[in-house]
Formats: C-alpha cells, sequence, structure tokens
C-alpha cells in the first residue's frame, strides 16, 4: 500500500505505508478515494508535530468505500460509501456513543495521522477502529469535496462558531481566513450575524471572506479599524482560526466588554502568556477546545445539502496522493493560492 509518511520536518514522502490491519471485530477497512490536507498537518510537516517518532502516514480528513468489516460492526457494509471521522474514541462510553469523542470517558479518544498510533489516511486505505461510531455514510446530496471538508474542517469552523456565542445581530470578528476561518465567516452570517470583520495577513484570503460578505483587513490594521467602526464598541463574538500567539492576542483585543473569544487554531505554545488582566477587565468568555466532529454532522449535513453552507469553496486545488509532497510544499508556500488541497489515491 502507498501513502504520504513523515520523514522530518518539510520531509513528506509517496512510500510504502503499514498495510492497514483491523484492530479488532469492531474495525473497519476503507478504501480511499480523497482525502484533504488540514492546516494542522502543516504542523507536522514544519516538523513541530505531535510524536516524537516518524515514519508513520500522515492525515485525518477522508472518504471513501468500505471494504471490510469486522463481526461486530452493525452499522456498515462493504460497498457503503463513507466519510471518516477526524477522531475517533472508545466507542462504549456513553459520550463516545453520544458522538462527543472528545470526551470519551475511558480517555480513548485519538486523531488519525498524529503519530504512529493511528496511522494517518492519506493513503490507499485506512483502518477505522470502532467502526459504527467513526464513520458516517455519505448522504445524498453530498458531494465527495463536501464531504471531505466535513470530516474535520466545516465540523470545527461550526464548533467554534456556536462556542462564540453568536446571536441574530452579533457583530462578529473571524481571525485567520484559511478554509476553516472562511467556513467561519459563511457560517457566522448563517447564525444571524449583522456584521462580520474576517482578519487575515494574506491579501488573496481577505478577498474570498469580502466575496462571501465580510469586512476584511490585515491584522495590522484590523483593532483600529474595527474600533472605529463599531464606535469603539468592538465585537459581540471573536473566532480565533490561526493558533499563533498573536493571532490570540489579538483576538482578545478585538472582543468587546462581557464578549465572546471562541480559540480553535491549534496553538501548541505550552507557556503561553495568557493576558488575564485584559480578560478579567473585560469580563471575557473564553473557549477553545478540539471538535467532536460526530457531534456536528446532524446540524451540518442539511445545511450543506441545501446549500446553505458551501464549504467547497475554499477548495483549490485537487493533485493525485503521488503528488502528496508537492501538495504540502505548495500549500506550505501558498503557492498559486494554495489553500485547500484534496488528494487522490
Amino acid at each position: 500500500m502507498k501513502g504520504l509518511l513523515y520523514r522530518g520536518a518539510r520531509d513528506i514522502v509517496f512510500d510504502d505505508a503499514p498495510e492497514p490491519q483491523p484492530e479488532d471485530i469492531r474495525s473497519a477497512i476503507v478504501k480511499i478515494t480523497a482525502c484533504g490536507i488540514c492546516g494542522s498537518d502543516l504542523h507536522i510537516y514544519q516538523g513541530h508535530g505531535f510524536s516524537e517518532t516518524d515514519g508513520y502516514c500522515v492525515g485525518h480528513e477522508a472518504v471513501g468505500e468500505v471494504i471490510e468489516t469486522g463481526s461486530a460492526v452493525s452499522r456498515f457494509k462493504a460497498g457503503d460509501r463513507v466519510m471518516i471521522s477526524a477522531a475517533v474514541g472508545c466507542g462504549a462510553c456513553p459520550s463516545c456513543m453520544a458522538g462527543n469523542v472528545t470526551q470519551c470517558e475511558t480517555m480513548g479518544a485519538r486523531c488519525y495521522g498524529l503519530g504512529p498510533r493511528l496511522q494517518g489516511v492519506q493513503a490507499e486505505y485506512a483502518m477505522v477502529p470502532v467502526a459504527d461510531f467513526g464513520l458516517a455514510r455519505i448522504p445524498d446530496g453530498i458531494s465527495e469535496d463536501q464531504a471531505v471538508l466535513l470530516t474535520d474542517n466545516l465540523p470545527t469552523a461550526w464548533f467554534g462558531l456556536r462556542n462564540a456565542d453568536i446571536q441574530p445581530g452579533s457583530t462578529v470578528a473571524i481571525v485567520g481566513c484559511g478554509p476553516i476561518g472562511l467556513m467561519a465567516v459563511e457560517g457566522a452570517f448563517l447564525l444571524g450575524a449583522a456584521r462580520v470583520f474576517a482578519v487575515d495577513l494574506v491579501p488573496e484570503r481577505r478577498q474570498l471572506a469580502e466575496e462571501i460578505g465580510a469586512i476584511a483587513f490585515d491584522a495590522a490594521e484590523a483593532r483600529e479599524q474595527i474600533a472605529e467602526l463599531t464606535s469603539g464598541h468592538m465585537c459581540d463574538s471573536v473566532v480565533e482560526c490561526v493558533g499563533a500567539d498573536a493571532a490570540i492576542h489579538l483576538s482578545m483585543k478585538l472582543a468587546r466588554n462581557a464578549g465572546t473569544v471562541s480559540c480553535i487554531g491549534v496553538n501548541q505554545t505550552m507557556d503561553f502568556k495568557f493576558p488575564m488582566a485584559l480578560a478579567f477587565i473585560k469580563g471575557l468568555t473564553f473557549r477553545t477546545g478540539t471538535c467532536s466532529v460526530p457531534a456536528q454532522w446532524p446540524q451540518l449535513i442539511p445545511l450543506v445539502q441545501a446549500g446553505k453552507l458551501r464549504p467547497e469553496r475554499t477548495i483549490t486545488h485537487h493533485m493525485p496522493l503521488s503528488e502528496g509532497a508537492e501538495a504540502y510544499r505548495m500549500f506550505d508556500a501558498r503557492e498559486n493560492g494554495a489553500m485547500k488541497m484534496i488528494l487522490m489515491p
């Protein structure tokens, strides 16, 4: 089997990958038909991974066809077209059975492609543990591109928005306009935001946010411009989609008194200097965390089917899996507008 393997900083190779073997009778083997490169995959690519080892298969966004199921798998069969949740839990505790993987009560939550513990899905085949709770059939009216984005990006954006206390008429800021940030811009309007400010360093991404309806600013001018447009009141809700220390600090400055800041960007700083005095003076609500993808599907799938959300508009490139190393390089360099890369085995 071929897959994309992490060999070191900026060294992703298309090579022989471990053949997927069922973990137990609750597992399934899925033939991958499309997979995505996530912004958090760039942390690994840049050498800031989540594991001290290398040589493992990367990726946590994929869809495909079930080709084999264990005897304890009851919801799926060979031939089903499925999307794979980016993370899985034990599948036995009440939280996992309700779709809240990150709240697994046995500490059994795992994400694909962060290390050898659970091999990634940027490969020809993948092993899905606890398949009954880690898979979902691709519903009618959902394209393959949309299904890939439902495995992580769109649920993460929606999770961040729901954590931001957005109400009809709210003024919202989205900090970071990569795929998740752009999906958050669109979702904020759907939740009733009257105005959405979008903040990013890249002009092309700001333009995309404006096409969705946002008012976009470079990070250097965002605070001053938003203060002017809101008569100093700032934003009711801020969703941070970058993960950089500076982006989090800016997000807290953009929030109004008693506002809410929702951080969904991946931040790996263990000694982050939280501006407690600012949060205290403003009376901010600050939320962060990772998304339980299956918990978001019941709300998101109908919205995508109805055309209320169009996550596929963020896709910039479709490339063969065999060109995955080049796709990572382009994505890292933002070459030719590279933003959301879909790979096909």
